[in-house]
């Protein structure tokens, strides 16, 4: 029988070495939230074990959205394997030909979008913040530039990754012509 979202983040969090969870507590704190949610209070994370810590995600995002940011929190605390430990049951299928278009084709994109600017522009303020967006705009090359970009792709649920898709094919269509030719 399939875990339920509520026992896998208490596995997972329950997983973390003290010096882990302390780390995913600070990093939450500070995750940049989807418009309409809120930080959980430091004040409520500083004394959280693993078990208070999957009530306060449940509590504060939807299921969907808790996974989501705990995955994304876990990968930038350096827990990539607690992070991917959180999807090994759900219900999707795995392999490459259902991977979305913005994954499957991570290299070739960093490596061949011409024209990053008029992307990023298509996202910010739905996907990307004022400081998201300098950073990325301030890195010297277009594949810096897209590197730093998929830096926040994990984090990203379907409905994200498809507004990148949909940027990416209104500026760069014969690039996204050729990757979905191959």
């Amino acid at each position: 029988m399939p875990k339920t979202i509520r026992q896998r983040l208490e596995e997972t969090l329950e997983d973390l070495t003290e010096d882990q969870l302390r780390k995913f507590k600070a990093n939450l704190h500070e995750f940049p939230v989807k418009p309409g949610y809120d930080n959980i209070p430091k004040g409520r994370l500083q004394k959280a074990d693993a078990l208070d810590l999957s009530e306060l995600l449940l509590n504060f995002y939807t299921e969907d959205y808790a996974l989501e940011v705990a995955a994304a929190v876990l990968r930038h605390s350096n827990c990539k394997p607690q992070a991917e430990k959180l999807f090994l049951h759900k219900n999707q299928p795995s392999s490459s030909c259902h991977q979305h278009f913005i994954d499957q084709f991570r290299e070739q994109l960093i490596q061949r979008t011409t024209t990053v600017e008029p992307v990023l522009d298509r996202l910010y303020g739905s996907l990307l913040n004022e400081e998201q967006y300098q950073t990325i705009c301030s890195q010297e090359t277009n594949p810096e530039k897209m590197r730093q970009l998929y830096k926040l792709v994990p984090g990203w649920n379907r409905f994200c990754k498809d507004q990148l898709y949909n940027a990416l094919k209104a500026i760069n269509p014969f690039l996204v012509e050729d990757l979905e030719g191959r």
